[in-house]
């Protein structure tokens, strides 16, 4: 993002207008180097229709010209009180623009969003902060790397355990990999058991299944099968010429050694394949050393995402990290309650927990 010119037009910051802004809007992230998938509108076409929060996007102009923009989203949180997102459900999000003064000037337009409404706080997902001045959070970290340039180097591309992992699981069963988007419930089932198993509530499949219908050929379903049984499945994203695997669900009851790696493998190839010249493994919270350590030991170092984050006068900023005590109890409660139960509940509680 550059820095301030001077003796330039005024910066004007408005509400996105479904209408007249559609068009513009795309426009300008498809052509910022910073802008991600969760900048994009289908993202906010998916998490509106799965879960009704009310979008509250910001646009910033110096005359006619796009400068920058902020999507976010009001989040009315039962366990948290209300509070602005950018993005909910999603890794990347925050302020996108052309200099820090089209930032800051969405900044104090998002301020006074949230004052208007009696939002407590507003979370800022950037990768590289936007806002100079202000604190930035580093519990999360992101984990990225560049693929190699042809299928027969993938294997190559993993580190001496993690190739043997996938190995295992590749050499003792016959397993069969499919890439079909009708197999899109059947991930959906295997990521909510994987869930539950976390002790973390699963996203609802109007979830999934809006991001299906928004993303399209952009979205890629994946299940390993073994027996004919689907015991693994992964949905990732294809942005730009990145492939971003985001859910992943295990059969545990499996018990296959080097599973995951697998599946990942699996991905990786598919994508390679195609063109495809980067993998995103997403975030991981700092404190949850196991997902750090499988994604490090995948040949993945972690960069710091540089969130920010503004509290209103007087609030407390909402603790909806899974590694809180407060929630230590109702974790061990969920891992012991049916699938019967913890998917329907826990999709009623994504609408309040926004990832």
């Amino acid at each position: 993002m550059r820095d301030a010119a001077p003796n330039v037009a005024p910066i004007g910051v408005s509400h996105f207008n479904s209408d007249a802004d559609a068009l513009p809007w795309s426009a300008y992230v498809a052509a910022h180097p910073d802008a991600t998938l969760f900048h994009e509108l289908e993202w906010k076409q998916a998490v509106a229709r799965a879960f009704g929060h009310q979008p509250q996007y910001l646009i910033a102009r110096r005359g006619e010209k796009i400068v920058g923009v902020l999507p976010m989203f009001d989040v009315r949180s039962v366990v948290a009180s209300r509070m602005l997102v950018s993005m909910p459900y999603a890794t990347y999000g925050g302020i996108i623009a052309d200099d820090t003064s089209a930032a800051d000037a969405l900044y104090r337009a998002a301020i006074d969003v949230a004052d208007r409404i009696g939002a407590r706080s507003i979370d800022l997902r950037s990768t590289v902060a936007a806002l100079p001045g202000e604190p930035i959070i580093e519990s999360h970290a992101t984990y990225r790397r560049e693929l190699p340039a042809t299928t027969d180097k993938v294997a190559e591309f993993l580190p001496r355990k993690a190739r043997a992992a996938a190995r295992q699981a590749a050499g003792k069963f016959s397993l069969e990999t499919t890439f079909d988007a009708n197999d899109l419930e059947v991930v959906w089932r295997l990521y909510s058991r994987s869930m539950r198993r976390l002790a973390s509530p699963n996203y609802p499949l109007q979830f999934f299944e809006a991001l299906r219908s928004v993303l399209g050929d952009r979205l890629l379903v994946q299940v390993v099968r073994h027996d004919g049984h689907a015991i693994g499945g992964l949905l990732t994203f294809l942005h730009r010429r990145t492939l971003m695997p985001y859910f992943l669900g295990l059969d545990e009851r499996a018990r296959i050694y080097g599973l995951s790696h697998f599946i990942y493998l699996k991905c990786m190839e598919w994508g390679v394949e195609r063109g495809f010249c980067e993998f995103d493994f997403g975030r991981s919270r700092r404190e949850n050393k196991g997902a750090s350590d499988f994604k490090r030991h995948c040949g993945f170092e972690p960069t710091i995402l540089q969130y920010q984050r503004y509290v209103a006068p007087g609030a407390r900023a909402p603790d909806l990290s899974p590694g809180s005590a407060k929630w230590a109890v109702a974790r061990r409660v969920w891992r012991g309650l049916p699938l019967a139960i913890t998917r329907p509940l826990g999709g009623w509680l994504a609408k309040s927990l926004p990832g």
